[in-house]
């Protein structure tokens, strides 16, 4: 479904993506694991269009995507930040609307409001309370839920367990493995290494801007490297 082939991205004279090739099929769920810095969150946000990247190619479904952001939501792929980032003034409710402000068909709408509130009935329960009164993990839900509502082919999660309980943790993970199977791909970011590997079905490490290591995420956690660098 998404193919990187040899994307160079850079800050001025750092060069923060250095040849990256990644492929994410179809209905999978693929984690990118590496330290700070390594260049994770660029990666993501060179194939939303919101960092230009320098050269290389970024392949939708075969076909190469748009460098305006606006145009890469439209042609199905949906980043979730880090930090959640929902609108805290506005409603439950009016931050899904604004995740669906593509959709032309009210029906499709009401169809993905149903959607989304049968995935997190939560957010139902508060559909008219203020975003930024919501616990960190009920934001993270809002964020997921906001993404979900303009009918992804592909998800950009950056970090979704950051700053949540362990117990969270535990709730976003079901809640992204739930996605997969309402066959969404998703490609997923996360310091969390240990959790991500046991999720995923494919993996690659970056470090200092380039791919170093790639495989099936239950061969990844057993791999001494990636033991001794990420999993303690």
């Amino acid at each position: 479904m998404l193919e990187i082939y040899n994307l160079y991205t850079s800050y001025g004279p750092v060069q923060a993506l250095k040849d990256v090739s990644i492929e994410a099929n179809k209905d999978k769920i693929v984690c990118i694991i590496g330290s700070n810095g390594a260049g994770k969150t660029t990666l993501l946000n060179c194939i939303s269009a919101l960092v230009k990247s320098d050269s290389g190619k970024i392949l939708l479904e075969g076909k190469e995507l748009s460098k305006k952001a606006h145009s890469v939501v439209k042609e199905g792929i949906v980043q979730i930040p880090e930090g959640r980032r929902v609108f805290s003034d506005l409603k439950v409710k009016e931050n899904l609307h604004i995740g669906g402000f593509l959709l032309n068909n009210k029906s499709q709408l009401k169809e993905n409001f149903n959607l989304v509130y049968d995935l997190f009935p939560r957010l139902e329960e508060r559909k008219n309370q203020y975003a930024g009164t919501l616990s960190g993990g009920e934001q993270q839900m809002l964020a997921i839920a906001r993404g979900l509502m303009s009918n992804p082919k592909l998800m950009l999660l950056d970090e979704p367990s950051l700053g949540l309980a362990p117990q969270l943790v535990n709730t976003v993970f079901n809640f992204i493995l739930e996605i997969k199977k309402r066959g969404i791909t998703i490609l997923l970011v996360e310091q969390n290494a240990k959790k991500a590997l046991e999720l995923c079905d494919y993996a690659y490490v970056l470090e200092n801007g380039k791919i170093v290591l790639s495989g099936k995420g239950d061969e990844l956690i057993k791999d001494e490297e990636v033991k001794k660098a990420y999993l303690g």
